[in-house]
C-alpha cells in the first residue's frame, strides 16, 4: 500500500473537521512520521517474496521495539503458542501481517518529544498499552462474535487515544487543565473542544491514515466516543471491544468508568455479552490480564 501523505489523510475528513486539523496543524501540531524500522518493514512486506531473516533482523535493531513485542507477544490470546523464543518464531507463528500490526502499535509509544511532559506521557502509554493487552484479551474471547483479532485489536487499542499526545505537545497546559494527572481521569471531549478547540479523535484518525492503518480501525478511532454513529461492520465492533477493554482498566483500577452507563447496552450487545454476564466476564478478563503481567 502507497504512503498516505498528511494532506491526503486530511481529505478523507468531513470539512468541519478537515478545518480544525488545518488550522492546528498550522499552529504547529506535528503528525509523527513512522519509525525506520517500521518504514524497512513496509518496504519487504511489499515484495511478492519476502524473507523472515530479514524481518526478523529488521526488528531486532530496536531493542526496545524486541521487548515490548515479546511482552505484547506473552498475551494469553496467544496462549497456544508461547512462550516464544525468538522474533522469528513470533513471525512463523502468529504470522507476519499480525506480528506487523504488533509492531505498529508499538512504535508509537516509542516517540517521545522532549518538549512534552514525560511523566504524563509515560502514564499515558502505559494506560494505552493496558487498554492494548485487555483489547486483546477481548477479541480473542469473543472472536466467534466479532471476527476481529487480537493484533488488530492490539492495534486500535495503543492508537485508539493517540491524538491525545499530539495535543499535549501542541498546547503545554492541555495536561493540567484536562487534569490527565488524576485517576482515571481521561480526555472530555466538550471539555477538550471549548477549552482548545480540537478533538483528540479527529487528531487519532489523521495519524491513523497516515501510518496506513485499515479503515475500519481508523473509523474506529475517529468515532470510539460514539459507537451509535457506526452501523454494523467491523468498526462498530471495534469501538465495543475498545470500550470494554477501557471498562475493564477502570474496573481493575476501581475507578468510575463515566461513559459506561451510556455505552453499556450498545457494547454488550455488540459482543454478544447479557448483562447478567457481566461481571464474570470481567473476572475471567482480569484474571487472564494479570496472568500475563
Amino acid at each position: 500500500m502507497a504512503k498516505v501523505s498528511v494532506g491526503e489523510a486530511v481529505r478523507t475528513l468531513a470539512a468541519p473537521d478537515a478545518a480544525m486539523v488545518k488550522r492546528l496543524l498550522e499552529q504547529g501540531m506535528m503528525i509523527p512520521a513512522q519509525p525506520r524500522v517500521l518504514e524497512e518493514l513496509r518496504q519487504h512486506l511489499q515484495k511478492k517474496a519476502f524473507d523472515v531473516r530479514v524481518l526478523s533482523r529488521i526488528i531486532h535493531s530496536d531493542p526496545g521495539m524486541v521487548a515490548m513485542l515479546f511482552k505484547a507477544c506473552n498475551s494469553v490470546a496467544y496462549r497456544q503458542h508461547h512462550p516464544f523464543d525468538s522474533v522469528e518464531a513470533i513471525l512463523h507463528t502468529v504470522g507476519v501481517r499480525q506480528t506487523f500490526n504488533l509492531v505498529q502499535a508499538i512504535s508509537l509509544a516509542s516517540l517521545h518529544d522532549a518538549k512534552t511532559n514525560r511523566e504524563a506521557y509515560e502514564a499515558f502509554w502505559a494506560r494505552s498499552e493496558a487498554v492494548a493487552q485487555l483489547a486483546m484479551l477481548v477479541a480473542d474471547d469473543r472472536i466467534t462474535v466479532c471476527n476481529i483479532f487480537p493484533d488488530q485489536a492490539f492495534l486500535a487499542g495503543m492508537f485508539h487515544d493517540c491524538g491525545v499526545p499530539l495535543l499535549m505537545r501542541r498546547f503545554p497546559t492541555y495536561c493540567a487543565e484536562m487534569k490527565l494527572t488524576e485517576p482515571g481521569r481521561w480526555a472530555c471531549l466538550a471539555d477538550e473542544d471549548k477549552k482548545f478547540f480540537a478533538d483528540h479523535c479527529v487528531v487519532g484518525y489523521l495519524v491513523a491514515k497516515h501510518w496506513n492503518m485499515p479503515d475500519f480501525i481508523c473509523d474506529a478511532i475517529r468515532n470510539h466516543h460514539d459507537i451509535t454513529r457506526l452501523g454494523m461492520h467491523a468498526s462498530r465492533s471495534m469501538v465495543a471491544i475498545v470500550q470494554m477493554a477501557i471498562h475493564l482498566y477502570y474496573q481493575d483500577l476501581s475507578v468510575d468508568n463515566p461513559e459506561w452507563s451510556s455505552i453499556q447496552d450498545d457494547v454488550l450487545g455488540e459482543l454478544g455479552v447479557h448483562a447478567d454476564a457481566l461481571p464474570e466476564f470481567i473476572d475471567v478478563m482480569l484474571e487472564h490480564f494479570h496472568a500475563q503481567s
